[in-house]
């Protein structure tokens, strides 16, 4: 089921599947920002990345010497979420363990994804609390996929704005995991331009950034995306190498696993660890 929020400014709109934003647009006009999830490219809008952030080492994590199965990004964006709130601008989605999630997660948790509308911004906030008598090991990370270009413009006219920053660092990611040997990408008047060759060697996994802020955009017009992440220890950035018509902009608390990685949780770059009846609260904001 899709639900749809609204105020004088934009419109969003979400599925109960995955709890997954689908449409985000201006009033004024028809511009769609989100990737339509075309099969042929890639099927999905915009992912909820838990309890794990991108790819473990065969798909396993050893947790007290139990070993756990998991593939990419985990399964809260392949579960159906119950509507816990609406209202005209804001809309809560809840998910809990279930038997099959707690084959793969030994964990009683609740996990809140809401969505608000503020002005011309859409504030996308992420809750975890633990139910557990133990301590809960978690990641999560957002991964909205926005079109590119937008409606008309040339698509190599587009180009990331960083701020406070004249060069990436980058873990480059390997076919067996995250290599921990940085690439330096410099920038050029703290713009990142696109183009088939930025992702031809997978995603962009960024840590170096002091301002949480980028900015998606070219100069032939009005039109922008602009993501605020402040908290969010990485960033990945995506897009398939073939030139699909979508960028993702991807604010992460976790990170794959590096390769070599002993597949033992509590041993895992970026994880949160949760202690009993704790909560964690983190969000993010788009602004078109």
């Amino acid at each position: 089921m899709e639900y749809t929020i609204s105020n004088n400014f934009i419109s969003a709109t979400i599925k109960d599947f995955g709890a997954e934003l689908c449409s985000l647009k201006r009033n004024a006009v028809n511009t769609e920002y989100i990737w339509q999830a075309d099969e042929n490219f890639w099927g999905r809008h915009s992912p909820i990345l838990f309890p794990i952030v991108g790819k473990l080492i065969d798909d396993e994590y050893i947790y007290e010497n139990k070993t756990y199965r998991m593939g990419q990004h985990g399964f809260a964006r392949d579960n159906i979420f119950k509507l816990h709130e609406k209202k005209k601008n804001y809309i809560c989605f809840k998910l809990e363990e279930n038997e099959q999630i707690l084959e793969k997660y030994p964990f009683n948790f609740e996990l809140y994804i809401s969505y608000r509308l503020l002005e011309n911004s859409l504030k996308i906030s992420y809750k975890v609390i633990n139910n557990s008598e133990r301590v809960m090991p978690f990641s999560i990370g957002a991964h909205p996929a926005f079109n590119w270009p937008l409606d008309n413009e040339r698509k190599n006219d587009c180009y990331f704005k960083f701020y406070d920053t004249e060069e990436l660092e980058r873990f480059p990611l390997r076919k067996n995991g995250i290599s921990n040997n940085k690439e330096i990408i410099p920038l050029c008047d703290k713009k990142l331009y696109l183009n088939k060759k930025v992702f031809k060697n997978d995603a962009l996994v960024i840590e170096n950034l002091k301002e949480k802020t980028i900015l998606f955009k070219n100069d032939i017009n009005d039109k922008f995306i602009r993501v605020e992440f402040e908290g969010f220890p990485y960033l990945g950035l995506w897009s398939k190498p073939s030139g699909a018509p979508f960028i993702c902009i991807e604010p992460w608390h976790g990170i794959a696993d590096f390769i070599g990685h002993n597949k033992k949780v509590e041993d895992k770059l970026g994880i949160k660890f949760l202690e009993k009846e704790g909560i964690f609260e983190t969000s993010y904001t788009i602004t078109i």
